[in-house]
């Protein structure tokens, strides 16, 4: 957590110190050259040292040790802290299309010089670099407010980019495109501020995880020799990188109390050992195993069930004979309109084909 809390520290910095360059730089040609969009993109350069201001300040937050309120710790301020970054970024976009509609309602000729149009050419150089350099150290530490921050910056290389080709076309043909540039700089502005705060706005309500994220898991807890399946496994999210867990097992019908409660705890140490995530709640599916008329059932039921379109998923089957009681969780296909409509034509199936047991099918959640 240190390593990670120091790499998104210094890459902040690199990033302030940069953009603070550029914004002195480029305010200063934008004004002598009277030019709206190298203004506009110096202004632009300040809101992405702000941005990396914000980012080592909610990382020294979101680092502090648990308490007595917040026992899960405080890594979610990371995702308060993407949000402001967000926020920055589309004020800093709406700020520069009404100076820019300013600038096409009322023109200005600008006056370039050979020093400006040098120094956004680097620029454009520097804002690839962090572009790149900011997108690498986000993957490898899973920041998002990083990653933003990388794309955003390659966003700024574009944006460079148009305004160094409007002056040259200002100065070999006299035609003056720099509030209009302007308008396409705080376009690409908001679009960038509205895409990284819905992207953050979804980590907070609980975005579906990466699957293959999810099945490296699954897989880590089948590596128990009892375990038949894994399956119902949810991660809540208490910042990057931080998860606390729950799963459902199915394991043989013989095993005891204790038996399971030793398996409970290799599964949580397993788990944490590879992938981080603490697993707070390991539950059981009982599954029949010494009855070989159920298991002769059960392969009935599965057999019947894979002919039905959009079962995405069959778990949890147990059967308790002496209560004449059949229990079964599927998951359905959301993506299908009439998915409620196919889970019922399921369950009068079963019930109509096995009628010598009370069948409780639920329709479970495809996390």
């Amino acid at each position: 957590m240190q390593d990670r809390e120091k790499i998104i520290i210094q890459t902040s910095i690199i990033g302030i110190l940069a953009n603070v360059v550029l914004v002195a730089f480029k305010a200063v040609i934008g004004i002598l050259a009277n030019s709206i969009a190298i203004v506009l993109d110096a202004v632009n350069n300040l809101t992405d040292a702000i941005s990396s201001i914000v980012t080592i300040i909610g990382t020294k937050l979101a680092s502090r040790k648990p308490d007595k309120k917040h026992p899960l710790g405080h890594g979610r301020i990371e995702f308060l802290s993407a949000l402001i970054v967000a926020g920055l970024v589309l004020y800093a976009g709406i700020t520069a299309l009404v100076e820019s509609v300013k600038g096409i309602l009322e023109p200005e000729a600008p006056e370039y010089q050979t020093i400006g149009l040098v120094i956004i050419g680097v620029a454009v150089v520097v804002k690839l670099f962090l572009g790149i350099f900011f997108r690498k150290r986000g993957k490898q530490v899973n920041s998002g407010v990083l990653v933003a921050s990388g794309t955003d910056a390659l966003f700024d290389a574009l944006i460079s980019i148009g305004v160094l080709a409007s002056a040259i076309i200002f100065l070999t043909t006299g035609l003056s495109l720099e509030a209009y540039v302007g308008v396409l700089i705080s376009l690409v502005i908001i679009k960038a501020g509205i895409e990284m705060m819905m992207d953050t706005l979804n980590e907070i309500l609980g975005r579906r995880l990466d699957r293959d994220f999810l099945k490296e898991i699954r897989d880590t807890i089948c590596e128990e020799e009892q375990v038949a399946g894994a399956y119902d496994l949810i991660l809540h999210n208490y910042g990057p990188d931080r998860y606390i867990g729950s799963v459902h097992v199915e394991i043989p019908d013989t095993m005891t109390a204790e038996e399971i409660d030793e398996l409970g705890r290799r599964i949580g140490e397993r788990v944490y050992g590879k992938h981080g995530v603490i697993m707070a709640g390991v539950g059981i599916y009982s599954v029949n195993t010494s009855d070989d008329a159920i298991v002769e059932l059960r392969r009935g039921v599965t057999h019947r069930i894979n002919q039905h379109d959009g079962v995405l998923q069959m778990h949890g089957f147990h059967v308790d004979r002496e209560k004449k009681r059949a229990y079964l969780d599927l998951i359905m296909d959301y993506d299908l309109k009439d998915h409620q409509e196919r889970f019922c034509a399921i369950c009068d199936e079963i019930r109509q084909a096995y009628p010598e047991y009370e069948w409780v099918l639920t329709q479970d959640i495809d996390f």
